[in-house]
């Protein structure tokens, strides 16, 4: 092998002193980057959905923007004072403009926010909400300052283009609903440069025109009211009716103003600022005329109305008068007289039910004092006496001597004296007996007596 061939295994370069590695300490790799980044990207837009927000006490904003594949830190300092913070929200969409720089004690990159816009409507949208804020902090969209529409305006004036779709609804409607509402039409242009003073303008001369003295004694040609219009569109296309000179001309209107500006989900400055908002040209036609066409069907209807009330009222004179014949068929004195007829049957029948049973009760304590009186006569207690001595009488004849005699048995007895002997122990020889049978007696001498 030759010497200016070099081994694939041969790594003496790696070891010089000029071919050392760099070794760098986090802080001064941090710096590096961070210097890399501002110098090479520096200011940025950047788009994405915030995330993460947070107000400190400082007046600091912290948070991310996110999209489908990536975040990135920002941070809002209390020092931006031009800086719309009201708009920031966490799922908010917004275009921000800022530098990129690196939190070094975090070693993270950030974006250092200049200004926020909301994402699609940019800096119109930015300069709306400005706007809005600064109306409404001078009063001019506070509902107690907003006016009534009259119900049966007779002539208003319409704001709008002579050409536009607006103005077509506008008159078919109110020719549909009240063909004799006259319209004064000032003609503007309602996009574009320049539009949006053409709308002040035709608004400061309608009330102008009102304020003239009219021919009609009872200012029957006065205006009623203003009808400021224009068809659909995009922020940019409406964007007329979100000036500063249109709000004001609204809010210095001494006519009552109604604003049909889009469709149903554009809302303009001017909508706010008038005293009614319609959510259509078509819709602020139909609010105009809801009075006329209301008092037009309660006409229509009325016919009807009054049947039906001629009818409940029939039906209820008929009920009061069936009442009262009810009433007074209680009253009359043919019915007073059969309710004492009716009282007096019920009375009789009392009457009799208290007789009847009065006499049921004497009959019964009379049979009760017969029992009783029957029990107690002489007569009765006589033979009850003859009875028991009857019944007494057997049974001493039952246990009379006789009855002893008559079964045999005789009775032995002194002649003299007639004392019975029960003793031989009381006998004499000699001694004169008289022994009684149960027929007869025996005269007989003692002969001499034996135990």
């Amino acid at each position: 092998m030759s010497k200016a061939a070099k081994s694939q295994w041969d790594f003496g370069e790696l070891f010089e002193p000029s071919k050392l590695r760099k070794v760098h300490t986090v802080s001064e790799l941090t710096q590096k980057v961070r210097t890399t980044l501002e110098n090479q990207v520096g200011q940025v837009w950047v788009t994405g959905e915030i995330t993460n927000l947070r107000a400190q006490s400082s007046g600091h904003y912290y948070f991310s923007v996110k999209d489908a594949g990536a975040q990135l830190g920002c941070v809002l300092f209390s020092r931006e004072k031009a800086v719309q913070r009201d708009l920031l929200a966490d799922g908010v969409k917004v275009v921000l403009q800022g530098e990129i720089t690196v939190y070094e004690a975090r070693g993270q990159y950030q974006l250092i926010v200049r200004s926020v816009e909301l994402q699609g409507l940019g800096s119109l949208q930015a300069a709306f909400e400005k706007l809005k804020q600064k109306l409404a902090g001078e009063g001019l969209f506070d509902q107690a300052r907003k006016r009534p529409l009259p119900p049966y305006p007779r002539r208003i004036g319409v704001v709008t283009s002579p050409t536009g779709a607006a103005l077509r609804d506008v008159l078919h409607a109110i020719q549909r609903r009240h063909a004799s509402l006259e319209i004064i039409i000032a003609p503007v242009r309602v996009q574009g440069q320049g539009a949006a003073a053409e709308i002040a303008e035709a608004i400061r001369m309608l009330n102008a025109f009102n304020a003239q003295p009219h021919l009609s004694p009872d200012h029957s040609n006065h205006l009623d009211l203003i009808l400021v219009t224009r068809g659909g569109g995009s922020l940019e296309d409406l964007w007329a009716f979100n000036e500063e000179p249109v709000a004001r001309a609204i809010f210095e209107s001494a006519l009552p103003v109604v604003s049909a500006v889009g469709h149903e989900i554009d809302f303009t400055i001017a909508d706010f600022v008038a005293d009614f908002r319609a959510a259509t040209p078509s819709a602020a036609a139909e609010i105009i005329t809801q009075a006329f066409v209301a008092s037009h069907d309660f006409v229509a209807t009325a016919p009807l109305r009054m049947l039906k009330c001629a009818r409940r009222g029939l039906a209820g004179s008929l009920q009061l008068l069936d009442e009262f014949n009810s009433r007074l068929a209680r009253m009359h004195p043919r019915r007073r007289l059969e309710l004492g007829r009716q009282r007096l049957d019920e009375l009789k029948s009392s009457l009799l039910r208290q007789v009847k049973t009065t006499a049921q009760i004497r009959r019964q304590h009379l049979t009760h004092l017969e029992g009783r009186f029957f029990r107690v006569r002489p007569s009765v207690r006589l033979n009850r006496l003859r009875d028991s001595l009857r019944q007494v009488e057997r049974q001493l004849q039952a246990l009379g001597p006789q009855q002893v005699l008559s079964r045999g048995y005789s009775i032995t007895m002194d002649a003299q004296t007639g004392k019975i002997i029960r003793s031989p122990a009381s006998l004499k020889p000699g001694q004169t007996l008289k022994t009684k049978l149960s027929t007869g007696q025996l005269i007989s001498t003692l002969d001499r007596a034996e135990d």
